[in-house]
């Protein structure tokens, strides 16, 4: 199979964000696979906050990083969620990352890797996202990939402390990509109209 375009949605906008950690490290893994990563950073896009979806706008009218957005998406293969959790839900900043297409995610994969500076990874904000990610049309894998204690699990260059993360991360991916290239491949053949 071709190499795949996975793009990352990051959508945590805190000054001091750990998160960031854990996209460095699955960009490096994607890429040691072949595949192409493209880290969606909220912060770093400054979106702001939804008045329109993306498809609302004339052709033209979108605000700079939307069409440039809507073209990768359109583009990818599946989709890489990255989250926190802030008071048992994912953060703000993610949900109006997520709600601004539609459109472009449907049929793709979406992964979950969720992370808190506590003991539950994120699994809390995670299973609220799994019904994002259906509405929106690219329903998550069944794994998950949870990391605890991420400040302590991924230092600050994106490399797991402990081996055992990487072979985690390394099964969670074998999954996920697994649904997004024979996704591709239906894609290519039709889609449910």
């Amino acid at each position: 199979m071709a190499p795949l375009t996975i793009p990352i949605l990051f959508g945590s906008v805190r000054h001091d964000r750990a998160g960031l950690r854990a996209c460095h490290w699955l960009l490096r893994a994607l890429e040691a696979r072949g595949h192409r990563g493209v880290l969606i950073d909220a912060a770093a896009i400054g979106l702001p906050l939804l008045d329109r979806m993306y498809k609302e706008f004339a052709p033209g009218t979108a605000p700079v990083p939307l069409d440039d957005l809507a073209e990768l998406y359109r583009d990818a293969d599946g989709f890489l969620i990255v989250s926190g959790e802030y008071n048992h839900a994912a953060p703000a900043a993610l949900k109006n990352l997520l709600d601004t297409f539609l459109e472009e995610y449907f049929w793709r994969p979406s992964g979950i890797v969720c992370y808190s500076a506590g003991q539950f990874g994120g699994v809390r904000a995670a299973m609220q996202l799994r019904m994002t990610l259906a509405e929106l049309g690219m329903s998550s894998v069944p794994s998950l990939l949870p990391i605890p204690r991420i400040a302590e699990a991924i230092d600050d260059k994106g490399n797991a402390v402990a081996s055992a993360l990487n072979l985690s991360r390394d099964r969670f991916l074998d999954e996920f990509l697994w649904y997004a290239e024979a996704m591709a491949a239906r894609r290519v053949e039709g889609v449910p109209r």
